[in-house]
């Protein structure tokens, strides 16, 4: 098995190194405790690093009140140590940094072990939460461009698509199933990673951003579905049907114009036509030639669906 080792990992090893040389060199108590800060704050994006550093400070300094209350109007006694967590998780739970509550603990139990609230090991723990947190956000000021990974998943998805709508065809033309049960399952999958890639993105980034990959996964998610309802109601036209064969040009050339582009309105006057034409067929005589219009009708529809969900995508 190969072993690899992430860009996290290798960022939290130079930040917790950087944070206990910096602590050692201010000569602060429980220096190497500043690892522990910055190990829970290294995250994988900016933005959630930064909310995780922020939660982590406000418990940290609500946690050195806290000690001074309990320890020294109480008694520094492992009871009370339970006592006052009955009190604090609560509170940040209540504030929401309660992400906060392990390296605010250490902060209670290094205030515990020295047995005294003093100013000196006040300023202490602040530096240590500081140069903690500090670390940490400086490493995460570098975060690697993913658009070759997301447009790679692009080009993947699409791709998968084209081989769906393909097999769709053939169906309509031959009445022969060629497609997998777990091909929709497989594509969804990929466009969920994707999904989850584009969000970190958009995390890494402050101020305005480009949401474009985030929004066409998301609606290729949403196309996904129709075509998964398509496939489950194929097999519900009668074979050889004379307008099999219209759909079956129509959803070929549609394949051929799977892109990040937008051709959606294109598409849409081609679909009204051929609608205007499922109007002009003959009035069904029997139940059966009933169903076969209804279900003609209702493909058509879920076409439409699909190319009207595209339209909302914002290319340029």
């Amino acid at each position: 098995m190969k072993y690899k080792i992430g860009l996290r990992t290798l960022k939290t090893g130079v930040a917790v190194s950087l944070a206990i040389m910096v602590a050692q060199f201010c000569h602060l108590n429980f220096f190497v405790s500043s690892a522990i800060i910055t190990i829970l704050c290294v995250q994988n994006s900016k933005k959630k690093s930064l909310r995780s550093a922020m939660a982590r400070f406000i418990a940290c300094m609500l946690a050195i009140p806290f000690s001074y209350a309990f320890f020294e109007g109480i008694a520094y006694a492992p009871l009370v140590i339970g006592l006052l967590l009955l009190f604090f998780i609560p509170l940040t739970v209540i504030l929401k940094v309660n992400e906060g509550v392990v390296t605010s603990t250490v902060i209670i139990l290094h205030i515990y072990s020295t047995e005294r609230t003093t100013w000196e090991i006040i300023l202490n723990e602040v530096g240590l939460i500081i140069i903690g947190i500090g670390a940490a956000l400086l490493v995460n000021v570098y975060m690697p461009s993913v658009d070759k990974k997301l447009k790679a998943y692009q080009e993947k998805i699409e791709k998968d698509f084209k081989l769906i709508l393909i097999e769709i065809v053939q169906y309509l033309r031959t009445n022969e199933k060629n497609w997998k049960e777990s091909e929709i399952k497989d594509v969804l999958k990929l466009i969920k990673i994707a999904k989850g890639l584009a969000f970190r993105d958009i995390e890494n980034h402050f101020g305005q951003i480009e949401r474009y990959y985030l929004d066409y996964f998301s609606i290729r998610e949403k196309q996904l579905e129709i075509i998964e309802r398509l496939l489950t109601n194929l097999i519900l036209i009668q074979p050889m049907l004379k307008q099999r064969y219209v759909i079956a040009d129509f959803i070929e050339e549609l394949s051929l114009c799977i892109h990040p582009g937008n051709t959606t309105q294109l598409f849409l006057n081609k679909l009204k036509v051929l609608k205007e034409e499922y109007k002009k067929m003959p009035m069904p005589k029997t139940w059966e030639a009933f169903e076969t219009k209804a279900q003609l009708y209702q493909l058509t529809q879920e076409m439409e669906h699909y190319l009207l969900i595209k339209s909302s995508l914002k290319v340029g």
